[in-house]
């Protein structure tokens, strides 16, 4: 079955597209959710992607108040009403990176790297040294997160050309 896959796997990637309580709901459902934690706990890196990256956080308001998995403390909230009028969402496109806090992830990238969102929610990390990549879209938006094992990013590395190929890269070479 698929935890026997991911228990096998050398690294774990959390995709995303989609509402996250559904997505949460769905893990919970088939058991994934236990899974993926054991094999987090266990030292294992663990990466979430758009929606993915949200799924570590504690809960999301998206569509109500759901509860994610819990391996980053915060919230995942609304870009609706904090950002400046006039700006789209979703917040879709090329944005740079900065890198507040040094992460192997992004090994080999320059600060003002550019990385391609898709989203209408955004994490909150509680703990700022988590956060490991934010952009400006018309207020600070957490780009990427780490906590030990645990990263996440809320652009898609995979539509995101040579940098997000580097950052898949960086993943892939990881032995935590």
């Amino acid at each position: 079955g698929d935890a026997a896959v991911l228990r096998r796997a050398d690294k774990l990637i959390l995709p995303g597209v989609g509402a996250f309580g559904d997505a949460a709901q769905k893990l919970r459902d088939t058991g994934l959710d236990q899974v993926v934690l054991e094999e987090a706990a266990k030292g294992k890196p663990l990466m979430g992607i758009c929606l993915g990256m949200q799924l570590l956080f504690e809960e999301s308001e998206e569509y109500g108040l759901h509860r994610g998995l819990g391996l980053l403390q915060g919230k995942v909230v609304a870009m609706e009403g904090r950002l400046p009028q006039g700006l789209p969402i979703p917040h879709i496109g090329w944005n740079s990176l900065s890198f507040p806090n040094p992460s192997p992830l992004f090994r080999g990238l320059r600060e003002g790297a550019w990385v391609y969102f898709v989203h209408s929610f955004s994490g909150r990390a509680a703990d700022p040294s988590q956060v490991i990549a934010t952009t400006d879209y018309g207020m600070e938006v957490v780009a990427a997160v780490q906590n030990g094992n645990f990263f996440g990013t809320q652009f898609h590395p995979e539509k995101s050309g040579d940098v997000g190929l580097e950052i898949l890269k960086n993943f892939g070479a990881m032995n935590l």
